[in-house]
């Protein structure tokens, strides 16, 4: 591991290796008082610094900031906020590659996915961006004595708590339209993976963003997270995470009534039937689960065959998997890089003897890397003949592993589809078009791609169903949550009101 974008990568987070990584408040850097954590490397599990954990004192600092910040950020014309937001896309682009030699270091992500990982970043703030001067648009609803309007005004301060896989991708995509829609926002990464998230606030802030309109603060969730959700100056809180996490933010929100988003857990089938192209699907199974180390909430973690063409594919895929390239995620031939944490890496592990008791079949993979040094490396793992009532079946691995269960027809793969407590995604493998609509339809998923990975078009929703979250993000979906709606009814004087007590 001694690749010239490592070196980078620490000379990027030098600064914040001198003492424990604090908070950014008001514009500033906070050194803070709290407990620390250590950050560890996950391909070699040395550590690489430490993380502060907020002190009560230190978060209620930084909400104040965001409250006191959100009178002016709201009122800010849209069109400067969009020259703001645009300015945060360029200085993302021109530190592309040192955000992603970061996420490489402390996600362990393979450099091959992380390097245009920034750059989505950047297109998040600038999608958003462009939509800041007509975030608070409305629509006329007239009627016959009444011309309705509505508007929309940012909601207040939010809390914005992203998850450790892709922190830095996945913190844009929060953040941005939040920013763009005149909130102002609490941002708590994710403690195993902080980096990144340091470096989003610090550029926001070169910028041009007007002090504690973004504010960062580090801790653990049951402590910075647990306070974070339920302070009553915080009015939304923004979540990306496990489902069991998502439903504790949600009782600590309910004092105060605040509004919630939740990306949460997948089980995400690929259905792929008979008269698919099936060099195409085997393509998108194979990426959806083991790029991003199979940490991803929209993986393919159970992959679905038709009984006709079961033996052939399951053949071909084992065959795959078996040549997947495990290394070094700053090698760009690596493919699949080391889980994020040792707590992490154990949970994977564990189902291998979950699958030997349930009775699935080993075809690839099944153990840890043995040449893996300190690194928390985990072989890409197929297993086959599964039934949709097994564990590895039904619950979020979160690893490379994927899960293989052949069906008879239709309904049988609609049936063991939606056979899972989640629902964010769905593939369908089809050449039959009626097929693809029927299957569409009936599947229990907030979005389904057919013949097609999941390739994301910001305009358009994201979000699942079931124990995989509430809400949409996208397009104006994200503003629907982080702003409020108004109606206004101006009378034309035409209408009859009774009169009482004449």
């Amino acid at each position: 591991m001694g690749s010239a974008r490592r070196t980078n990568a620490l000379n990027t987070i030098g600064p914040h290796r001198q003492a424990p990584l604090g908070h950014f408040i008001s514009g500033r850097s906070v050194e803070g008082a709290g407990s620390t954590t250590d950050v560890l490397e996950p391909a070699t599990g040395e550590v690489l610094g430490q993380v502060r954990d907020a002190t009560e004192n230190e978060l209620n600092d930084a909400v104040a900031a965001s409250k006191a910040a959100f009178a002016g950020w709201s009122a800010t014309p849209g069109e400067k906020r969009k020259a703001i937001l645009h300015r945060v896309a360029d200085l993302i682009e021109a530190r592309a590659d040192e955000i992603a030699e970061v996420e490489c270091l402390d996600a362990g992500q393979c450099w091959r996915f992380m390097s245009k990982a920034a750059l989505r970043g950047a297109d998040n703030f600038r999608f958003f961006a462009d939509q800041a001067p007509s975030a608070a648009d409305g629509q006329s609803l007239p009627s016959q004595h009444h011309l309705n309007y509505t508007s929309r005004s940012a909601i207040g301060p939010v809390a914005v708590i992203t998850p450790w896989n892709t922190p830095f991708m996945l913190s844009t995509w929060k953040i941005a339209p939040a920013l763009a829609a005149g909130c102002t926002v609490v941002h708590k990464p994710a403690e195993w993976s902080p980096y990144s998230a340091r470096l989003l606030v610090e550029i926001a802030h070169e910028a041009g963003l007007p002090p504690g309109v973004f504010n960062s603060i580090n801790g653990l969730g049951e402590t910075t997270g647990k306070r974070l959700t339920e302070h009553r100056d915080i009015k939304a809180i923004a979540f990306v995470g496990e489902s069991k996490t998502g439903s504790a933010i949600m009782r600590q929100g309910s004092e105060t009534l605040k509004r919630v988003h939740f990306e949460l857990g997948g089980k995400n089938p690929v259905v792929v039937f008979e008269d698919a192209d099936l060099e195409r699907a085997l393509d998108a199974a194979i990426f959806m689960i083991y790029s991003l180390n199979g940490q991803r909430c929209t993986s393919s973690s159970r992959l679905l065959i038709q009984r006709s063409i079961y033996d052939a594919f399951v053949a071909k895929a084992a065959e795959r998997v078996e040549k997947l390239k495990v290394g070094d995620p700053f090698d760009p031939a690596t493919e699949v890089g080391p889980l994020i944490h040792p707590r992490h890496f154990a949970k994977v592990a564990s189902y291998a003897a979950v699958a030997a008791t349930d009775g699935a079949k080993v075809a690839a993979g099944g153990a840890p890397v043995a040449e893996a040094g300190g690194g928390y490396f985990y072989q890409p793992t197929l297993y086959v003949d599964a039934e949709t009532h097994m564990r590895i079946a039904q619950e979020e691995i979160f690893g490379p592993v994927l899960t293989v269960i052949p069906f008879e027809d239709e309904a049988d793969a609609i049936s063991k589809a939606n056979d899972v407590q989640y629902g964010l995604a769905a593939y369908v493998w089809t050449s039959d078009l009626g097929r693809a609509l029927r299957v569409s339809n009936a599947l229990q998923a907030g979005m389904v791609w057919v013949n097609s990975e999941n390739v994301r078009h910001l305009p358009t929703p994201f979000g699942g169903v079931k124990d995989s979250g509430i809400g949409r993000d996208g397009g104006d979906w994200s503003f629907d949550f982080y702003m409020e709606t108004k109606n206004v009814a101006l009378a034309y004087g035409s209408h009859s009101i009774q009169r009482l007590g004449v």
